[in-house]
């Protein structure tokens, strides 16, 4: 199997994963989720759903801020459990539990607590999909009470409308409090399977920033559900030549993270397809994957 797909077939998996997944009965508070990566997305999701009460870091800004980890509950979000930044920042931390597919990792090991990622995947390194989605709705079910339904429609609905969205040129996927980290995660997507000038921003940020470096035929995918102000910066946009797209469902939050986490893998593995590519770019692209290992492991 071929890692693209093994992307595709991970992702399939993911109606299998939550079918089975039970959210956290544990609510953290007074709490910092540390991530990399994907994981740096869904500790962000933790952030987000808590309304800001608990704090996501970058796991180098937690290890230059010691004290961070004496007065906080520290969650360590990885799916391997062998990242070296987690691993030190991990080491400062007097409470930690680390969140990790593997409970035999170096992480796992140094953290007090263990909330384990148990989920079934092709077992072929490809690009992150059912580790992100397992690893952000237990990081969000720490802090949010978590239940989710007719999780194969909003599969099916992302379905049919990544099937409409065409990437072009620069790309940029812009979210809100919720679909931010999401915004994120699809660009790591397209910089890993394709290797794409790919970019990431606030809904209203855009329009201060990222706005003046985009050109005629760009593409913006707004991951928000449609209101005012998206109809709005959806039109001024397509007024300058841009193409944009606003996938969109009319359900509560976690069905909208659920539906645009689907969307941001299917956009990708779409275009993979598209182009018939075999292997993602970190794996064909061996020098920048071992700078890559080189500073992660």
């Amino acid at each position: 199997m071929n890692t693209v797909n093994a992307f595709e077939n991970d992702i399939f998996l993911q109606l299998e994963f939550l079918e089975k997944f039970r959210p956290q009965k544990t609510h953290a508070k007074n709490a910092i989720f540390c991530g990399s990566g994907d994981s740096l997305c869904a500790a962000m999701l933790a952030e987000s759903f808590s309304d800001y009460g608990v704090v996501a870091c970058d796991p180098l800004e937690f290890a230059k801020n010691k004290g961070i980890g004496n007065k906080k509950h520290a969650y360590f979000v990885s799916v391997s459990g062998n990242t070296v930044s987690n691993i030190k920042a991990a080491k400062l931390a007097k409470n930690n539990t680390a969140i990790t597919k593997n409970p035999d990792s170096k992480l796992a090991r140094i953290c007090k607590n263990i909330v384990s990622l148990n989920y079934r995947d092709s077992e072929i390194l490809t690009a992150g999909s059912i580790g992100f989605l397992a690893s952000a709705l237990t990081c969000i079910s720490l802090v949010y009470p978590l239940g989710i339904k007719n999780a194969k429609k909003l599969f099916q609905s992302a379905m049919q409308q990544s099937k409409k969205i065409n990437l072009n040129n620069r790309i940029y996927f812009l979210g809100n409090q919720y679909t931010y980290p999401i915004a994120m995660y699809a660009s790591a997507k397209l910089d890993e399977v394709l290797g794409l000038d790919s970019h990431y921003e606030r809904i209203e940020q855009f329009s201060h920033m990222g706005l003046f470096s985009a050109q005629r035929g760009d593409t913006v995918v707004i991951l928000e559900q449609k209101n005012a102000y998206t109809s709005a910066l959806y039109n001024n946009l397509k007024k300058l030549g841009l193409h944009v797209h606003n996938p969109t469902i009319s359900k509560n939050k976690i069905d909208q993270v659920l539906f645009y986490i689907f969307v941001s893998q299917l956009v990708t593995l779409n275009l993979a397809k598209k182009k018939r590519i075999k292997d993602c770019y970190f794996i064909t692209h061996k020098k920048i994957r071992a700078v890559s290992s080189d500073m992660i492991y």
